[in-house]
């Protein structure tokens, strides 16, 4: 059962949205990071149950939905009220929810938006917002790699740095973090040329970058958001060759969650692109 791509126009904009129409069936809303869109859950979505009504939407500034040039924008409070007023749209009452990178920051904040509503919730290689001693480890283990791996981070805050070199050269931007799953066909050539062509899109390397620009507007709501927790289950599938999200980031997990399960598998960070099966499976099982 395929997805189907439709554009939706709420009060907060128009939204690129990937839905398999099985209007009778559990929805679960599956949400992308960066640099992806809605397509890095095509391959997830084959195996998941067919039971399951799959609804994923390309965030704002990304995919094929709107370029918004205001960083408040991307707050991702501001990302999930998006997701929220398109659900709405769509009928959707209570549902699945699943993210991934900065989607799963985005469901983060929609469970804490509103918790009732998400019956399950799935984090996949994303810090968990609520997690200070597991952030702590995280920063120590950072200041002995010299935070190295966060140096496209820094490069896209930068004033005017990305609108300038990126145009042009999108696909050595896209395709570098993809890195030897990408080049060895770990991560399909046509989900990098998907998103090569929204890169591509007008406006985009200062949209982007726009996720990394707003953290310092997202600063003062995460700091406040310190002894919160996850009512409703949830599951962190962790990706255990991340350069990124490394191991300490899923430390402490049971001071967030009043149910959690945790599960590896042998992948990068894009692991629901490099091992869409079997994040599949696990999610299937999890769900039911």
């Amino acid at each position: 059962m395929t997805l189907k791509t439709k554009k939706i126009t709420v009060s907060r904009g128009t939204f690129n949205v990937r839905d398999r129409e099985n209007m009778d069936g559990r929805p679960v809303v599956l949400l992308h990071g960066w640099p992806e869109s809605s397509y890095c859950w095509e391959g997830v979505a084959a195996d998941l149950d067919p039971n399951l009504r799959v609804i994923a939407p390309d965030l704002r500034g990304l995919g094929d939905s709107e370029r918004t040039l205001d960083v408040k924008a991307y707050q991702k409070v501001e990302l999930a009220k998006d997701v929220i007023e398109i659900l709405d749209a769509l009928g959707i009452r209570d549902f699945f929810l699943a993210g991934h990178d900065w989607g799963g920051i985005v469901a983060q904040e929609m469970a804490f938006l509103i918790p009732d509503r998400i019956k399950k919730l799935v984090i996949l290689n994303i810090p968990v917002l609520a997690n200070v001693k597991g952030a702590e480890e995280v920063t120590k283990a950072m200041i002995a790699m010299r935070y190295i791996p966060y140096w496209y981070q820094y490069f896209q805050m930068m004033p005017g740095l990305p609108e300038a070199m990126i145009p042009g050269k999108e696909r050595e931007w896209v395709s570098f973090f993809f890195g030897r799953k990408g080049r060895d066909g770990s991560i399909p050539r046509e989900a990098i040329d998907e998103y090569v062509r929204c890169y591509s899109i007008e406006h985009t390397p200062a949209t982007g970058a726009s996720y990394y620009r707003s953290m310092a507007l997202d600063a003062p709501r995460w700091a406040g958001l310190a002894g919160k927790r996850f009512s409703m289950p949830s599951l962190y599938i962790y990706g255990n060759e991340d350069s990124v999200i490394i191991p300490a980031n899923i430390t402490h997990l049971e001071d967030c969650f009043d149910s959690i399960q945790v599960e590896q598998i042998k992948a990068a960070h894009f692991l629901q692109e490099e091992k869409p099966r079997e994040v599949a499976e696990l999610m299937n099982r999890f769900f039911k």
